[in-house]
């Protein structure tokens, strides 16, 4: 009788596994039916280590998706205080640390817009504006080196490159510091966080940066990290659909992976505009390497239907049209009489395919980046 028992339910199983891959093969040719939606949803409501094989390529050492950490890891230079973060949450609000007195950090990472802005590229010092969409920091602190382009190696060094920048607060750092030891609230701020003084810019920026780190609870309230802390009814049918698809054809994890859903690299996606209105090199203005050119860091893809506008320099403001892009494999410029031979020529990343995805599909893959 035993041995019978086992058989049967080996048997289920078996039959069990045969419907999965039948509905993953069906998933493949781009249908989705209420069939295929159920055995989806028992598919993934188990550990994430039992989610289905994703479309990922051989090279890539990439990290199952996950739940966000309370905050960012704190570097042993600038260990994590409550009396820190405070100290730069009120730095950050505080329009003080520029030139003009008008420009604070939140005035191009709102918090009401996913501490993005909402423009195409943000305005600075004498409403100049700059070139680059300012990107949601809510993971600043789990991706790195930052900045489109990775001129900063961490939250310290990123923090007042803004400050100094004569397009964005246009301050200097000796100023800035004799501003705030001039007004009556910060230096006992300053010391009771850091115990020693006077205030310095070494401080101002491990104040910000730790600040900074904790901004990663922002992003841990939305639908998909419920999903993945366990509550499974958080997606409904086509946002699961949307996930299964984000980590299958549509490739999306080959490049967005891990709690912050970004590889911290670089990639050139086509968007360069060589030679035109809005050339932007990227990467390679820091490191003058030609294979360089054109390549921007992957942003993390947290709170992302609520940043647009998109890609490095805000020209898309539609997130399907984000998507149309990604779907025909980005565009690929190809040279121009005289660029043939151009060493800088940017050429787009080869991990970048065409996807075949159809509208079903995605409007499944909108919906899940929803959820985000």
């Amino acid at each position: 009788m035993k041995s019978l028992i086992t058989a049967f339910i080996a048997s289920l199983l078996w039959l069990s596994a045969a419907h999965a891959d039948d509905c993953l093969q069906q998933l493949a040719a781009g249908t989705f039916s209420d069939a295929d939606a159920a055995c989806l949803r028992k598919l993934y409501s188990g550990p994430s280590q039992q989610w289905p094989k994703p479309a990922v390529d051989a090279d890539i050492a990439w990290q199952e998706l996950a739940p966000l950490p309370q905050r960012a890891p704190s570097p042993a230079s600038n260990p994590f205080s409550s009396e820190k973060a405070r100290l730069g949450e009120k730095l950050f609000f505080d329009p003080r640390l520029s030139r003009s007195g008008q420009i604070a950090c939140a005035s191009c990472h709102e918090p009401d817009l996913a501490f993005a802005d909402g423009r195409k590229v943000s305005f600075g010092h004498n409403r100049a504006a700059g070139r680059r969409n300012a990107p949601s920091i809510v993971t600043s602190g789990l991706v790195t080196p930052l900045f489109w382009d990775g001129r900063a190696a961490t939250l310290e060094d990123q923090a007042l490159m803004p400050v100094v920048d004569p397009l964005e607060m246009a301050f200097t750092r000796e100023e800035l510091v004799t501003r705030l030891r001039g007004l009556a609230e910060y230096p006992p701020l300053f010391t009771s966080a850091f115990a020693q003084g006077p205030l310095d810019a070494g401080q101002i920026a491990a104040a910000l940066g730790t600040y900074q780190r904790t901004l990663v609870q922002k992003a841990r309230n939305t639908p998909f990290e419920r999903f993945l802390r366990g509550r499974h009814d958080q997606l409904n049918d086509q946002q699961l659909h949307g996930l299964h698809l984000y980590r299958t054809k549509a490739r999306c994890l080959n490049c967005h992976f891990g709690p912050a859903m970004s590889d911290g690299q670089f990639h050139n996606a086509g968007m360069t505009y060589y030679g035109r209105k809005y050339q932007d090199l990227g990467r390679y203005e820091q490191t003058g390497l030609s294979e360089d050119s054109g390549r921007f860091r992957t942003p993390s893809l947290r709170l992302v239907g609520r940043t647009g506008p998109w890609i490095h320099n805000g020209l898309i403001p539609d997130l399907m049209g984000v998507l149309n892009f990604y779907n025909v494999g980005m565009p690929r410029p190809k040279p121009q009489p005289g660029q043939e031979n151009d060493p800088l020529f940017p050429r787009t990343s080869e991990r970048l395919k065409p996807l075949a995805l159809n509208r079903s599909e995605l409007l499944a893959l909108r919906a899940f980046l929803d959820t985000l």
